[in-house]
């Protein structure tokens, strides 16, 4: 019981600390991690199943199985990509969690005056995280990530320090979870004259998974409403699953609240202990589209 107490203690400090106003930045830390999360509607705070938990509720580590090793690409709109790294493995009795985010904008142009671009260059992203979670009651548990952040543009650089704070609370109805996170808490250091806010956002979702015997599948159903503390947005996240023999993944979402895209989709192949998993999002207003893979490794 007195983990439970000091747990909600620092999470009511995290979230005071967070209200602040303005407009945040480093906007690469709100692209998901793992193409099965992006399938579903970015889906992630209930529904991580594997080391991608560390990207948005650590407290899912406490279901900490056996290692595994992720890879992630995301082709993003605007020559945008980001490439994401995850390895989790249990050590000192606690189940943990590194992630590595590299994230390039390419070929920005350089103009202070019309006519031509008197040249380009591109915008670099790193976070590198540390995750873990614990059990604090036999139905829940809790999680904490620290990251460092970076930010380089042309010759202005700056870093700082965030983290999140995430729950997770298995009912005793089989199958239904719910689970919530902070996201993204810090701040950065002065890029060039002025500080770059995290986009911190608060997550809180439920998760429905079963078994359908009579046809050798098994469904997973998902919803969240994600709110930016900073710039006050909100969207709810809706996905679900069909998982058929434990071998192929049919996916689908939709997230509300964007100007630019809604509906999301995808499909996962496991193979032994290799999983293959791509997602597609669409954008309207002649954005283009996005693709993510993802490969991971179970031992």
């Amino acid at each position: 019981m007195k983990k439970v107490i000091l747990f909600v203690v620092l999470f009511s400090a995290c979230v005071v600390s967070a209200q602040t106003a303005g407009k945040s930045g480093l906007s690469f830390l709100k692209l998901g991690f793992g193409a099965r999360n992006v399938a579903m509607g970015d889906l992630g705070v209930v529904n991580s199943k594997d080391v991608t938990a560390l990207n948005y509720n650590p407290a899912l580590l406490s279901r900490f199985s056996s290692p595994e090793i992720l890879f992630t690409h995301n082709q993003w709109i605007e020559d945008t990509r980001s490439e994401y790294l995850g390895v989790s493995f249990k050590l000192l009795g606690l189940p943990w969690a590194v992630g590595v985010n590299t994230t390039t904008i390419s070929d920005i142009e350089i103009r202070t005056r019309p006519g031509e671009a008197e040249g380009k260059f591109n915008a670099n992203y790193f976070a590198g995280s540390l995750s873990t979670g614990l059990g604090l009651t036999e139905n829940i548990s809790a999680g904490l990530t620290v990251k460092y952040l970076y930010e380089g543009l042309l010759s202005d650089e700056a870093n700082g320090l965030g983290f999140d704070l995430g729950l997770l609370y298995e009912s005793p109805i089989e199958g239904l979870s719910f689970g919530a996170a902070f996201r993204n808490l810090g701040s950065m250091n002065s890029l060039r004259n002025e500080e770059t806010k995290l986009p911190s956002d608060f997550r809180l979702g439920a998760s429905y998974s079963d078994i359908l015997n009579d046809f050798n599948s098994s469904y997973t159903l998902g919803a969240e409403v994600q709110k930016y503390l900073v710039s006050d947005d909100t969207h709810i996240n809706l996905g679900g699953e069909l998982l058929y023999e434990d071998m192929i993944a049919l996916r689908a979402g939709y997230q509300t609240g964007f100007e630019s895209k809604g509906f999301t989709a995808g499909l996962g192949i496991k193979w032994y202990n290799l999983n293959f998993d791509y997602a597609f999002t669409p954008f309207l207003l002649d954005l283009g589209s996005s693709h993510t893979i993802s490969l991971k490794f179970k031992f």
